[in-house]
C-alpha cells in the first residue's frame, strides 16, 4: 500500500465485496460480516484493516509486465526493452492477474517463449 492507487484499490475491493454480499441473491445466506467486520466503516478503518491484514498469496505477477504501453518493460516477444539478448519468461510478464492458479499460464508462456527462441535461432 505504497501509493494512493494501492490504497484506493484495496478499500474499493472491500466496498465492492460488501455490495456483492448485499445483493438479493446472496444476502439471505449471509449471517453477518466477519471480515473486515461491519464496525469498520470509514475509509481510514478499511485502510487500516488492509495494512494490518493484507498479505501476498505467493503468486506475484506483473513486475515486468508485457505490453506496448509506457509501463511495460517486456515486448510481445518477451524481450526486455533496452537490453538485447534477454527475455523474461515467468509470471512477472503477465500484465493482469489470471483468474486461476498462475502455474498453467506460466507453462503456456514458457512453451510460447521456447517456440519464439527456436524460431529466432
Amino acid at each position: 500500500l505504497a501509493t494512493q492507487t494501492d490504497c484506493d484499490t484495496m478499500t474499493g475491493a472491500l466496498k465492492l465485496a460488501r455490495k456483492i454480499f448485499e445483493q438479493p441473491a446472496i444476502a439471505p445466506y449471509i449471517e453477518c460480516e466477519t471480515i473486515p467486520g461491519a464496525e469498520r466503516a470509514s475509509e481510514d478503518e478499511l485502510l487500516d484493516y488492509c495494512r494490518v491484514n493484507g498479505a501476498t498469496v505467493y503468486h506475484p505477477i506483473g513486475t515486468c509486465k508485457m505490453g506496448d504501453d509506457p509501463m511495460a518493460v517486456v515486448d510481445s516477444s518477451l524481450r526486455l526493452r533496452g537490453l538485447g539478448g534477454l527475455r523474461v519468461v515467468d509470471a512477472s510478464v503477465m500484465p493482469r492477474m489470471v483468474s486461476a492458479n498462475t502455474n498453467a499460464a506460466v507453462l503456456m508462456i514458457a512453451e510460447k517463449a521456447a517456440d519464439m527462441i527456436k524460431d529466432a535461432a
